[in-house]
């Protein structure tokens, strides 16, 4: 019964979550002074985002240097801006997508002299991944296996959403697609019709030639 052995249905419910969870980007990269890196998440509207940065400090136990900084945007591919951190060494951004697409996060460090390398740890999820799971079972009160059943649930609904986004997109690259295909075809035509035309004037033209020489 589920009541006596709970266990083999959590670990079917954390290895659901883990193949199907919405995307979770942890990296950790070189950025090198004056230089820029960019990346990128394919986010559906609606969907709850969160990222964390923070450079990396070398040393320690102490502070890093006051120059030793970065600039942070993150942008929708409609060009609005979503966060922005000017000259920081570390933050974070949450927000709700409003329109589907892809967003980017850049950092562009600071020009130094001589120039150094930057390591930088960025921490960004998405969807149900975004969700902060532990004040859900903090303020609802609720046990170990309620919790992940709560999380399969969410997965299962962000999975089913998902499916009908992806079945959007297919069906504008289809009519993208049937677009394309449908001006080839008269691009084509067109073509034929002007190289025809042109042979068609050679061959006059060089008939009357030939005729005012005499030559047939």
């Amino acid at each position: 019964m589920i009541g006596a052995n709970p266990k083999p249905l959590l670990h079917l419910s954390l290895m659901l979550l883990v193949l199907f969870s919405s995307s979770t980007q942890s990296l950790r990269f070189e950025l090198q002074s004056g230089h820029t890196k960019c990346i990128s998440e394919d986010i559906k509207s609606n969907s709850m985002t969160v990222g964390k940065y923070n450079i990396v400090n070398p040393n320690e136990g102490q502070p890093l240097p006051d120059s030793v900084r970065v600039t942070v945007r993150v942008t929708s591919s409609y060009g609005n801006n979503y966060h922005y951190g000017d000259r920081v060494q570390s933050g974070q951004f949450a927000f709700a997508a409003v329109e589907a697409g892809d967003y980017m996060t850049c950092f562009w460090a600071l020009d130094q002299n001589p120039a150094t390398t930057l390591t930088v740890n960025f921490d960004w999820k998405t969807g149900v991944a975004a969700k902060d799971w532990s004040n859900v079972a903090k303020k609802g009160q609720v046990d170990v296996m309620e919790l992940e059943l709560r999380k399969l649930q969410d997965s299962v609904a962000s999975i089913h959403d998902e499916m009908f986004y992806l079945r959007e997109r297919e069906e504008e690259m289809q009519e993208l697609n049937r677009a394309t295909n449908s001006r080839m075809f008269w691009l084509s035509f067109l073509s034929l019709f002007v190289c025809l035309s042109v042979a068609g004037m050679q061959l006059w033209h060089l008939k009357t030639f030939f005729e005012k020489k005499k030559l047939i």
